[in-house]
């Protein structure tokens, strides 16, 4: 009977261990997440979304739902991205390309008086009324907030 709890124990470890190393093995599960950005120094953001290219590279194609959003000082790096670092324009470029989405608040537009057409790569799509109810609404939706 002592063999047969031995024999049952090991049973139960090797199921537990064969099911952590699947998990590893197979990667994740599909995710929503907002990168919040109120800030303008260029470094942080090209860092920021450098966070955002390798979240995309280890969820894989199709596996994700990723969301800028840019208000405050965050507004000035898209003003200011094609003048100061062309780094930072290749890789929203390329973020962009990959379905990531950048919001921009209204409230900031207006109250800072930036045209859309002075923003690097903006629409009228592109904005949102309020950057904070942005990531309200987005986290009410089921989005991991995250602010490299």
């Amino acid at each position: 009977m002592k063999q047969f709890g031995t024999l049952l124990a090991i049973f139960f470890a090797l199921i537990t261990f064969n099911g952590a190393f699947a998990a590893v093995g197979s990667g994740y599960d599909k995710q929503k997440v907002v990168y919040h950005v109120n800030y303008s120094d260029v470094k942080r953001s090209i860092g920021a979304m450098r966070n955002a290219q390798n979240h995309i590279n280890a969820l894989g194609e199709n596996n994700y739902e990723i969301k800028f959003v840019l208000h405050g000082n965050g507004v000035e790096l898209l003003r200011n991205v094609a003048e100061e670092s062309a780094k930072a324009a290749g890789q929203i470029d390329s973020l962009r390309a990959q379905g990531v989405e950048f919001s921009i608040c209204n409230n900031t537009l207006n109250g800072r008086k930036i045209a859309l057409e002075d923003l690097y790569f903006a629409e009228a799509s592109d904005v949102v009324p309020s950057g904070v109810a942005e990531i309200g609404k987005l986290q009410q939706e089921g989005f991991v907030y995250l602010r490299p």
